[in-house]
């Protein structure tokens, strides 16, 4: 009897270690890839309890949340011959998890690899200029093709953002002198803009005056106006000659030598 009731909760034991060894517990975000003695079990399990043959099923766990992956900093030279420095980073997720596991070995290894070869190829095809402040054109450029080489391995590429880039100090030095030269070059044109606007107007003042003489007038005593409100001890005032030209007319002699008078 002894015998028998210790053979019974063996038999109880090795069962309920099968029962723990062959429930398995998946998050919402995780997925189970299943070898059945080698062979590929579809679909994936998950997410919840879900049950494996022990000793016969083989199960790895995918991760379907977005991971970041930092680019190392890569060494390019640019379409214009100019070495810089280039780090960016890359976010991506698994969006078929049976492809991760059976079409690559190690599916984050193999998307750094692409990031990086895929960093170089497309900075080198663009210059300095377009590297600085063409970032949004060239990210979409990474985005794409990094996704399309990944795309066979279940990763779904969402963005890449070129992060630094390190320019030697030499470039740095040109740069600074250029954007000096550009800054001065503005500068001499809307000094000459304005020159240009003011002699035009001033133009449209003087066809104005020519028209309607007594306009300049109206401006002279305008200006004596302007000077009497200053606090200067001495104030010089020259009159135009056609304010005294209706008095130079009255004292013209007359051929016989008198002086005209006009009533």
């Amino acid at each position: 009897m002894t015998g028998a009731l210790v053979a019974v909760v063996i038999v109880v034991v090795i069962v309920l270690l099968l029962i723990a060894l062959s429930v398995r517990v998946a998050r919402e975000y995780e997925r189970g890839v299943v070898f059945r003695l080698g062979r590929l079990l579809t679909p994936p399990k998950g997410p919840g309890l879900f049950f494996l043959i022990p000793v016969i099923d083989k199960m790895v766990r995918v991760d379907l949340r977005t991971v970041t992956l930092n680019v190392p900093p890569q060494e390019v030279i640019t379409k214009d011959n100019v070495p810089v420095r280039v780090n960016a980073v890359a976010y991506f997720r698994i969006i078929e998890p049976t492809a991760a596991i059976v079409q690559v070995e190690n599916f984050m290894v193999a998307t750094s690899q692409i990031a990086q070869t895929t960093l170089r190829n497309v900075l080198g095809q663009h210059q300095l200029d377009e590297l600085l402040s063409e970032r949004d054109k060239i990210n979409t450029i990474l985005q794409q093709i990094i996704d399309e080489a990944t795309s066979p391995w279940g990763v779904k590429v969402s963005i890449v953002e070129v992060k630094d880039v390190e320019i030697p100090t030499g470039m740095q030095r040109a740069m600074a002198r250029q954007a000096e030269a550009e800054r001065e070059r503005r500068g001499k044109v809307i000094a000459a803009e304005g020159e240009f606007q003011a002699s035009q107007r001033l133009k449209d003042a003087a066809d104005v005056i020519s028209i309607n003489p007594t306009a300049l007038q109206l401006r002279f005593l305008q200006t004596m106006l302007e000077m009497s409100s200053e606090r200067a001890s001495t104030l010089i005032l020259p009159f135009p000659i056609d304010l005294f030209r209706p008095f130079l007319e009255k004292q013209q002699p007359t051929p016989d030598g008198r002086t005209a008078q006009t009533s």
